[in-house]
């Protein structure tokens, strides 16, 4: 369906606690994107973050579990677990970027109280069955307890029986750590209670919800500490063989050296690694019971994958492996009928993940600004789209935003290109400009970075590939979304057929 959408991270919402949240700042989102005509909601990807990898959404301490400083105080009232008077205390946060020293110790004492509350009431009906029904939540809550047990140690690091997962150790902290576990259980309880509200909520305004699964996940999680034959790691010390990243490109010179742990898609009689194919089928079932359409991230690491050798500094001298491919996917459509998916299939892209992109009917991603450095043939100039099946941005959360790109990220000769294409002229703004090249296009599906809606700059950009610090901070304060900007966002998605 042709429609169009904002992309913003929920931590970047407006809101009273420092972070954005699932409950009322989001519901206030969705009334702001059902009121402009938006069909989409995208965001980064939902799991708990670790101050180690500066609470990166793309290395999280699981694939299944929800980030719980994006829960809503204001429900864990309504809820019955804080009392009313709780908040009047809270710290004053800034409204445009997130603080998380300030955020997390605040976040953490408020659920600490509301799980006492939560301990002396009579009804866990809905907890219990909550609890029985995510085969995920035991090996969670159990690593995160013995994460807290070991003064925040990596999982490789802690004793033996332990990172080897000895049933008998197992047992032992799992009776000895029992009421710091459901303490864990409590918290993703109340996240998955509030998202599925917000969900029923962005249905009922039109607005479906487009998350985004990386395709590798952190070293240092549960999901590697609880299925580690699914991974290439060193039986003796627990430590990745061989690391992920992408080859130089666009952003970097040295490549990207991300560092996740490598799958093992196949044992070592070539044979298919069947427990790992288990463990994606129940990934993608929790995806899609949490959102409407997945963007996968890296979509072109099931085709081939850039392989570093862990010793590697950088990423440059790494090689391409060839990845699981269409069989994968053959494989998860036997079990989830029903897969809406975005494939991320931006920097080194051969025909071979064209294929397989195209054979398994999945759209892909323009990205505008990368339309402007070669000349009339370059793929993502709107006349060269081949298909409507593709979704078109002006950036991504990867990206500067368009006016800082324009000003000071691109080149001399192309941002003459720009503003000749997009025919800018003086008193008209270039991120507008994009949006309309991005609306005007065939591509059934327009995605807005929030800041280019804005026409904010450089120094409201989420994320900057290669840099460790400083990301992922960027908020809108409230008062941004001003009606004068909905009306106007609203007469461009009716113009050009979006709405």
């Amino acid at each position: 369906m042709r429609g169009s959408g904002i992309l913003q991270h929920i931590t970047s919402l407006s809101g009273d606690y420092g972070i954005g949240g699932i409950g009322n700042d989001a519901a206030r989102f969705i009334n702001f994107l059902a009121d402009s005509g938006q069909r989409y909601w995208q965001f980064l990807p939902l799991g708990p973050g670790s101050d180690i990898f500066d609470n990166s959404p793309y290395m999280s301490l699981s694939a299944f579990a929800g980030n719980p400083l994006l829960i809503d105080p204001d429900l864990l009232i309504e809820e019955g677990f804080l009392g009313s008077g709780r908040m009047q205390a809270s710290p004053a946060f800034s409204d445009y970027f997130v603080e998380f020293d300030k955020v997390i110790p605040f976040k953490n004492k408020i659920f600490a109280e509301a799980f006492e509350n939560f301990k002396i009431t009579k009804n866990r009906v809905a907890f219990e069955e909550f609890c029985h029904t995510q085969m995920w939540l035991a090996d969670y809550s159990l690593f995160m307890a013995l994460r807290d047990e070991f003064h925040l140690k990596a999982w490789y690091d802690w004793p033996l029986d332990l990172a080897s997962r000895r049933i008998q150790a197992l047992t032992v902290w799992r009776n000895q750590l029992a009421e710091r576990i459901m303490y864990y259980d409590f918290v993703q309880f109340c996240f998955f209670t509030q998202w599925q509200r917000l969900r029923g909520y962005a249905r009922g305004k039109g607005v479906s919800l487009i998350g985004d699964l990386p395709i590798y996940v952190g070293l240092d999680s549960a999901d590697v500490w609880a299925h580690q034959d699914c991974f290439r790691l060193d039986p003796n010390d627990f430590r990745p063989t061989h690391v992920s990243g992408v080859p130089p490109d666009y952003f970097s010179d040295t490549g990207q050296r991300w560092g996740n742990p490598l799958y093992r898609w196949k044992n070592e009689d070539g044979t298919v690694n069947e427990m790992l194919y288990e463990w994606w089928r129940k990934r993608f079932q929790a995806t899609f019971n949490t959102v409407d359409i997945c963007r996968i991230d890296h979509f072109r690491g099931f085709e081939s994958y850039w392989e570093i050798e862990t010793d590697q500094e950088t990423a440059i001298n790494g090689r391409w492996v060839k990845g699981p491919g269409k069989d994968f996917f053959r494989a998860m459509f036997e079990d989830i009928s029903e897969m809406p998916i975005i494939a991320e299939d931006l920097g080194i892209i051969t025909s071979d993940v064209e294929k397989l992109r195209d054979e398994l009917g999945f759209p892909g991603m323009k990205v505008l600004q990368f339309a402007f450095d070669s000349d009339a043939g370059n793929n993502y100039l709107p006349h060269n789209y081949k298909t409507s099946n593709c979704v078109v941005y002006t950036g991504t959360h990867d990206n500067d935003t368009s006016l800082g790109w324009y000003l000071e990220g691109a080149s001399q000769q192309n941002r003459k290109r720009a503003a000749h294409y997009v025919n800018n002229h003086p008193g008209s703004r270039i991120n507008w400009d994009l949006m309309k090249l991005a609306f005007s296009s065939i591509a059934d599906v327009a995605i807005i970075p929030m800041q280019d809606v804005l026409g904010f700059g450089s120094d409201c950009r989420m994320n900057k590939p290669g840099t460790v610090n400083g990301n992922w901070r960027w908020r809108c304060a409230a008062r941004f979304l001003s009606d004068q900007l909905k009306e106007r966002l609203r007469e461009e998605t009716v113009f050009y057929g979006r709405a």
